[in-house]
């Protein structure tokens, strides 16, 4: 069975890469990305070390229906105990809900992993900390994330049909996606909750002719019950109703340990990889949402797991043991 620790035992000597109580990975973060990677490591018989603070995007509401082989959809909380589950089956696999603070240390030594006042050894290190969605605020809701509030046509749209779809942003990306909605409805509205409207007169222009009106003010609060909205109340004292709100406010890639690292990041503050999740740093991947501001797809998230974790693999292996 999977080891569950919350206790404050350390796993392993930093100053002991020898150590038996180490582990060949680390693994911080423990949504789809991180679950995948810790899976396909566990099946090369690597010790691996999971950090899991049980929060993000995965520990939403949200049912994900365009992952292949669950044909009614599946809850991502449920795909997380899944994974979980999977896991259980590797008692080479430890999971603590520990916070990682930081990690130090190079592909030479093995990296230091600090959590909490505490320290863990490990030979490699994959990333797979996500996102920080930037959603709106108003009593209760965190209730309508996954429900009615989403951050994903990808994932939405599709259900959203026809529906009346209020999207929230005050930039073009939240224009581009008012405009790709309307392609699935004619109902949409775009609020830019925001002091500022700083969408482009292109995009005004775009909005303007496909119908879409655009209302600049901010939310005071929602109506809804049981996480589905029905109507957003404006500070001006508008009431807008809605079937769904697409929140397209942004995010912000959770790269704080990364940094510490001297990982690269891109324009964007996502971390960079390549075709195989190496990051700038030797022995350090990255996979998920962190790695790109587009595609964060549960799907993409598990390739990425997965491949960060047979890159890893073949990083741990002996010489004579690799082609190149």
């Amino acid at each position: 069975m999977t080891t569950q620790t919350n206790d404050l035992e350390d796993l392993g000597n930093p100053d002991d890469p020898d150590d038996p109580g180490g582990a060949d990975v680390a693994v911080v973060g423990g949504g789809p990305a991180g679950l995948s990677a810790a899976l396909q490591l566990a099946r090369y018989g690597r010790r691996v070390m999971v950090f899991d603070t049980g929060q993000g995007r995965s520990t939403h509401h949200q049912t994900n229906r365009n992952y292949l082989g669950f044909p009614d959809g599946i809850a991502t909380t449920e795909l997380r105990d899944l994974g979980r589950r999977q896991l259980a089956h590797y008692p080479h696999v430890r999971i603590a809900a520990h916070r990682v603070t930081g990690v130090v240390g190079d592909a030479r030594r093995g990296f230091t992993v600090q959590a909490q006042g505490h320290v863990w050894w490990a030979r490699t290190v994959v990333l797979a900390t996500g996102v920080l969605d930037h959603f709106p605020h108003f009593p209760h809701w965190q209730e309508y994330v996954g429900r009615s509030m989403f951050w994903c046509i990808a994932c939405d749209g599709y259900e959203s049909r026809g529906r009346r779809i209020l999207v929230v942003g005050h930039t073009d990306a939240a224009a581009g996606e008012a405009m790709q909605l309307h392609s699935l409805t004619e109902r949409v509205r775009l609020l830019t909750n925001s002091r500022s409207n700083d969408i482009s007169d292109r995009f005004a222009r775009r909005l303007a002719a496909a119908g879409v009106p655009v209302v600049h003010d901010r939310i005071e609060a929602a109506e809804g019950t049981d996480g589905r909205l029905s109507a957003i109340v404006t500070r001006g004292g508008r009431r807008l109703e809605l079937d769904a709100l697409f929140s397209i406010q942004g995010a912000t890639p959770e790269t704080a340990v990364a940094r510490g690292l001297g990982v690269r990041l891109n324009a964007h503050g996502y971390v960079e990889v390549d075709t195989e999740q190496h990051t700038s740093v030797p022995g350090v991947y990255a996979a998920g949402d962190i790695t790109a501001p587009h595609s964060h797809q549960v799907s993409a998230a598990v390739q990425e797991g997965a491949q960060a974790a047979s890159a890893a693999n073949y990083f741990l292996y002996p010489p004579e043991l690799k082609a190149d």
